[in-house]
């Protein structure tokens, strides 16, 4: 036998050796809801896209049921930027007037959001798992309030509010729609939701990702939430990345300082979104190549995962 023939034989058993090895995993999560938070840079890169893509539907051909949330930051910077409209920013959050919201709405609903469902839907054309694009004025699906943020005068000290325009807080999520998809038994859908909701009046409001996925994950009471970032997971002081950790120990890296800048909002969200019912959320690289299956489906995982206790 050539060495080529061996070495290929050999990846065979090990592949087959790996698969056997994720039973257990894969039991657990059979038929199981799975939020997954998508964005970062690496959303620009085809074919960091087209791996997610696939990865995506490797998990729902292994009976879980993917919900996927998008953002889309640097797309609706870089749009912005070929307008010649600039952007201001208040703790992370873009401001958002109405020009800008127009923009943000055509990126994310329009162009963000329907290459992810594409590209779910041309790696699962064998099976026929299909990404379906969803915006959450699909349906009733995200309800939302103008977000208020307060900042205060370094040199008064007093606290002034700060409008942001047309960026919204989630007040209601109605996951119908939703859930009629993943619970469909003739067809495999994938729901792709852009962060985009409507007010009581009506309007039209840009929503933080992250947020979004949250308020997802928490209605449909699921499994794990997945933040897939530019980042490994959270550092500890000691600057190593803490594998598990509970809300009270999550709180405490905020309060010491121990987690600053970016991080402090992915905390948050992952707090708000166990305390909402989701059993455990996961912050992980979303760059490594099938950081998702790593992390569901082998005993060490792949970021930090946040529980309740």
């Amino acid at each position: 036998m050539q060495e080529t023939e061996r070495q290929s034989e050999e990846r065979s058993w090990e592949t087959a050796k790996t698969l056997a090895e994720a039973l257990p995993y894969i039991q657990v999560y059979d038929r199981e809801t799975v939020v997954i938070k998508y964005g970062g840079h690496a959303m620009g890169e085809s074919t960091v896209a087209k791996q997610f893509a696939a990865d995506v539907v490797l998990l729902k051909l292994m009976g879980v049921n993917p919900v996927v949330v998008h953002g889309g930051g640097p797309q609706i910077s870089a749009m912005l930027d070929k307008a010649g409209v600039k952007s201001a920013f208040v703790d992370g959050l873009r401001v958002t007037d109405k020009d800008t919201m127009q923009v943000a709405e055509m990126v994310l609903s329009g162009a963000v959001n329907k290459e992810i469902a594409h590209w779910i839907t041309v790696a699962g054309k064998e099976a026929d798992v299909r990404g379906v694009g969803l915006s959450g004025k699909d349906a009733g699906l995200l309800t939302v309030e103008k977000t208020k943020r307060t900042k205060r005068d370094p040199d008064s000290m007093i606290e002034h509010e700060v409008d942001l325009g047309f960026v919204g807080e989630p007040t209601r999520v109605d996951p119908k729609l939703i859930k009629g998809l993943i619970a469909s038994e003739t067809e495999d859908w994938v729901p792709v939701i852009a962060p985009i909701g409507v007010a009581e009046d009506g309007m039209t409001y840009n929503v933080n990702a992250d947020t979004v996925a949250g308020a997802v994950a928490g209605s449909l009471g699921a499994k794990r939430m997945l933040l897939l970032t530019d980042v490994a997971g959270v550092k500890g002081a000691d600057g190593e990345i803490i594998r598990q950790m509970n809300l009270e120990e999550a709180q405490a890296l905020i309060d010491t300082g121990v987690a600053n800048g970016g991080m402090i909002p992915k905390l948050e969200t992952a707090m708000a979104a166990v305390r909402a019912g989701v059993e455990a959320v996961v912050i992980l690289d979303g760059r490594r190549p099938h950081a998702m299956l790593v992390e569901l489906f082998t005993e060490f995982g792949a970021g930090t995962l946040v529980k309740a206790k």
